[in-house]
């Protein structure tokens, strides 16, 4: 079996699901070599789901997941995408948590919400891959979620897709709404972004993009959760929830890294004047 990309992604605001954008076409570019590669399924961490405990990590297991409703899309463009969760790998996960010390639970209710399905349906609007969704833990701890991407990285050999949803730079009380709102213009940049925004955003490009591939013993885990105590980082990110897919996917690349794992910036789009969607893709599919 091909061993698979890795990828972080930043969803952004509510309307990547709707409009055309840079991101959207890469994650379709994506999407696309995974399903040339005959890909097996999908394992994500997103930003919107944690479970309560010291170490606990819940997997969904839900055989019938519904979604949670999208603000600002029209319902066509996500009401009738099937919803495929897989939950024989399910099992699986939740064993090599386990295996690695981890309370790592079945939760048989959860329902998807848009940080996970708006990739799958941009990545896969053919229909959607067997698909595992693992929550993260509510005390936010880099390295615990460093640590649970180093326990799934192996599934990436026997060709699952490794994903992590969070943002490079998400502070939604820092961005500008009006254009939005009023026009529902979600690219409309009327001033440019902030120093610590841009500062801080090419602080991640750099860790990413230089520690990936360089042979250095678990230096893309070490240079992300640092990053967390970046004089900017509270200014980028307000809540931590949109940055442990960061250190979930630093952990799957330090746990598997290979020669060929260097990193890609492939696509960007900044939103909401603030708003930085950087698109981080780990190696290449033969």
């Amino acid at each position: 079996m091909v061993s698979a990309p890795l990828h972080f992604f930043s969803h952004g605001s509510t309307m990547m699901l709707g409009e055309a954008s840079r991101s959207a076409d890469y994650w379709k570019a994506c999407g696309d070599a995974a399903l040339r590669n005959n890909v097996k399924g999908v394992i994500m961490m997103g930003a919107h789901w944690d479970a309560r405990g010291t170490n606990r990590i819940d997997v969904a297991m839900n055989p019938k997941p519904a979604k949670s409703p999208v603000a600002y899309v029209h319902p066509s463009k996500y009401v009738n995408y099937e919803l495929n969760p897989d939950l024989a790998t399910g099992k699986k996960v939740i064993a090599a948590l386990r295996e690695g010390g981890l309370d790592a639970r079945p939760n048989d209710s959860f329902d998807w919400i848009h940080d996970t399905f708006l990739i799958l349906i941009r990545m896969f609007p053919g229909g959607c891959p067997p698909t595992t969704i693992v929550s993260m833990n509510s005390r936010f701890d880099p390295h615990l979620h460093a640590r649970v991407g180093s326990l799934v990285a192996p599934f990436r050999e026997d060709g699952y897709l490794i994903i992590g949803t969070g943002g490079a730079v998400h502070n939604l009380y820092r961005n500008n709404w009006m254009q939005m709102l009023r026009y529902s213009d979600n690219f409309a940049q009327p001033y440019p972004p902030d120093a610590p925004m841009l500062e801080f955003r090419q602080s991640v490009e750099d860790v990413f993009v230089r520690s990936s591939g360089s042979g250095r013993k678990g230096a893309v885990t070490r240079g992300i959760t640092r990053l967390m105590k970046h004089p900017m980082f509270r200014d980028a990110h307000a809540t931590d929830d949109h940055y442990m897919a960061a250190c979930f996917i630093a952990g799957a690349i330090d746990a598997s890294e290979k020669s060929s794992d260097k990193c890609e910036l492939g696509a960007e789009d900044w939103e909401l004047c603030q708003m930085c969607n950087s698109q981080f893709s780990f190696g290449k599919w033969a």
